[in-house]
């Protein structure tokens, strides 16, 4: 989600941390250490990591091919990829203009533009570069599915990027209006995956990904005041004006929307049943609502600052994916085969 970065493996802090902050962890051995050294920090700036939000791509295809639409994965790839550039440049739009507040910040200072590891000259070039990965990657989309196609998708990159650019400039700095940005980042995500595989969305698909994205968002606010107390206000600018009783309610608000967006269309796809006639995806429900309130659960104790975190991070949240994932095949394949 660009301009709201996710966590990069951290670099060795140059500053002091603030005050009462924790000493940073020892650094992880990963892939990315083991690259030139001049690439290191460029690999970090991108935010290799994020572009698993890009799964959102793959929604609509997924839904389309499970009704009998025929779907061009090349073209589909083409969608993912350059919404994987794009989503990176704008983190480097990002870093360059936050450098001098995320020094402050017990966590981003780490980030390769405030520790001074990549200098801002090297980051504009990196950033177009990516920028210009991001508009190649639009052939992949002509070559599987042709220019109508290629067209749409290179309509919601560019919207993409406008929105990247005005939440970087200005709508992270505004309540509410920077939770929206952010969520329709993903939506845009969403509709480029239909454009590229030539599927027309349903509203059912993109109020379930507008509230889930925006259930996202409040709880990484919400989740940034548990764990960084009365030092939120400095770290986030619009975290002055948001509350902890404020961004709760938000929180529960938005993942009742989700479930109730989702269980409706659940309740539209009779066609999803076995023999019987009982419809198999209402099962997908179960681990869907335990997912979400085990997010608000652990957001709420501080256990993490980013309900993103928890595909990684937590056990019982990874069940439930997996189990939403498990029974969803299933359904489809006894929708296919009624």
């Amino acid at each position: 989600m660009a301009g709201d970065p996710g966590h990069e493996p951290p670099a060795a802090p140059v500053s002091a941390a603030p005050e009462g902050a924790a000493a940073p962890a020892p650094l992880p051995q990963t892939e990315i250490q083991r690259l030139p050294a001049g690439w290191k920090p460029l690999v970090r700036l991108a935010r290799p990591t994020q572009w698993a939000k890009g799964a959102f791509v793959l929604v609509g295809p997924l839904y389309a091919r499970v009704d009998g639409e025929p779907v061009s994965w090349v073209a589909v790839a083409g969608a993912f990829l350059a919404l994987g550039f794009a989503s990176s440049a704008g983190y480097v739009l990002n870093d360059l203009r936050d450098a001098p507040a995320d020094r402050m910040h017990p966590r981003k200072r780490r980030r390769p533009i405030a520790s001074d590891e990549v200098s801002p000259s090297r980051a504009w070039r990196f950033a177009l570069l990516l920028f210009a990965l991001s508009t190649c990657s639009l052939g992949l989309t002509w070559v599987g599915a042709g220019g109508t196609a290629t067209l749409w998708l290179g309509a919601c990159v560019l919207a993409y990027a406008v929105n990247v650019w005005a939440y970087t400039l200005r709508l992270k700095h505004e309540v509410i209006l920077d939770v929206m940005s952010l969520s329709m980042g993903f939506v845009i995500r969403v509709l480029a995956g239909c454009a590229a595989a030539s599927v027309a969305p349903s509203t059912w698909l993109l109020n379930s990904t507008l509230f889930l994205a925006m259930f996202l968002a409040f709880g990484k606010r919400l989740g940034e005041r548990r764990t960084l107390g009365d030092a939120a206000d400095g770290a986030r600018a619009v975290q002055s004006v948001y509350t902890d009783h404020l961004l709760r309610m938000m929180v529960v608000m938005s993942a009742v929307a989700t479930l109730v967006t989702y269980a409706g269309y659940v309740q539209t796809r009779d066609d999803f049943a076995a023999s019987g006639g009982f419809n198999l995806l209402w099962f997908t429900t179960i681990p869907a609502t335990f997912a979400l309130l085990r997010c608000i659960v652990l957001v709420e104790k501080g256990d993490f600052d980013d309900p993103t975190e928890l595909a990684t991070g937590d056990r019982p949240f990874q069940i439930a994916a997996v189990l939403f994932a498990a029974l969803t095949l299933i359904a489809f394949a006894a929708g296919a085969e009624g």
